[in-house]
């Protein structure tokens, strides 16, 4: 993971910061938390902490609500998200086993023997 997805990801942020952020409620954010939209790291003290990843996310969620989505609508975005970011990445994988097979191939460019 490189060090800026690394930073966005980490739950520094109270819900008073992120209430203040992002507009919403405390209860509208466990709300979101109840739904399964966003998933939230709690402390030894089962305090809440949020990352900005997850700041993106609420804003997300607010935006799309605000155009008339509802909660399921918002999570079948997220889930075809998930899968749009699996599917690129099985396409990658794919790449890089025909690469991997190309090259040590006895037909791949770099093998060729006449």
């Amino acid at each position: 993971m490189d060090e800026i997805k690394k930073r966005k990801s980490q739950p520094l942020l109270k819900i008073s910061i992120v209430m203040e952020l992002t507009g919403l409620t405390a209860r509208q954010i466990r709300y979101y938390e109840d739904q399964k939209l966003i998933e939230v790291y709690r402390t030894k003290g089962k305090q809440r902490l949020y990352s900005l990843n997850q700041v993106d996310t609420l804003l997300i969620i607010k935006q799309h609500l605000s155009d008339g989505f509802n909660i399921e609508d918002i999570r079948a975005y997220f889930d075809s998200q998930k899968r749009r970011q699996k599917s690129v990445n099985d396409k990658q994988a794919r790449r890089l086993l025909f690469d991997e097979m190309m090259n040590n191939s006895p037909f791949g460019s770099s093998n060729q023997h006449y």
